[in-house]
């Protein structure tokens, strides 16, 4: 028989249907403080508890898992977020009462200005500081998700100016050392964080300057290629 006849014959029915998704934790730095965007599930199950964006995936439009990701947050926010990265696969017979079923997890950034108008208009959407995520009742195993996206993005914090996709296009370095801190809980030491992006050589300047009450701050962007850099020691120091 040849994998053609093989193929035309084959009947994906026959096994166990797999309830598959994928799930995106979406970040984002507003009010001085780490954000991440949640959904009220409007059915059962887990109706009333608040998720993370995500869904099924469709055969017909999305070509890769990365695809559908970004299909559901687009869906979400009304935009395709600038950083995104596979994250982990979660799994099991008891994680979602429908049976069994598989999550393959996304962390992704974007800044807050770029999605702002679009989410206000949503009544099931919202921006929930990682501090309050106690007080909200959470869906499935998102929280364990979330937590394992926080760990992962402090991580790149020390190591990376990953942060940044969190940021307009065009931001101050006073801007982007304050993102990391925010995502690190934690301040860092102006002169060591400056001289440690500018060696990095990571950065160009736009041409444009914001004008504040004290002196004007030159703006910023990443150059290409910039996603993969990591400092060989972490920022702290």
């Amino acid at each position: 028989m040849s994998e053609r006849n093989f193929l035309k014959n084959y009947d994906a029915k026959a096994f166990d249907v797999t309830l598959v998704t994928v799930d995106s934790v979406l970040f984002t730095c507003h009010e001085d403080t780490l954000k991440v965007l949640l959904v009220e599930r409007p059915n059962y199950p887990q109706k009333g508890k608040w998720g993370l964006p995500g869904g099924f995936i469709d055969q017909k439009k999305d070509l890769s898992l990365e695809d559908a990701a970004i299909r559901k947050l687009k869906e979400k926010t009304s935009v395709e977020p600038p950083y995104i990265e596979q994250l982990l696969s979660v799994g099991g017979a008891k994680r979602d009462p429908r049976g069994w079923s598989v999550s393959v997890c996304f962390s992704a950034l974007i800044a807050h200005q770029a999605c702002e108008a679009h989410i206000d208009t949503v009544s099931d959407v919202r921006w929930t500081s990682v501090k309050e995520l106690d007080t909200l009742k959470i869906a499935f195993d998102h929280r364990f998700i979330i937590e394992e996206a926080l760990h992962r993005l402090r991580q790149k914090a020390l190591y990376s100016i990953v942060p940044a996709y969190a940021l307009p296009s065009e931001f101050t370095l006073p801007e982007l050392q304050r993102v990391h801190e925010i995502i690190l809980g934690k301040e860092l030491q102006k002169k060591s964080f400056r001289r440690r992006i500018e060696n990095a050589n990571l950065l160009e300047e736009t041409g444009n300057k914001r004008s504040s009450s004290k002196r004007a701050a030159i703006l910023y962007k990443m150059k290409e290629d910039t996603k993969g850099f990591t400092f060989g020691t972490n920022l702290e120091r």
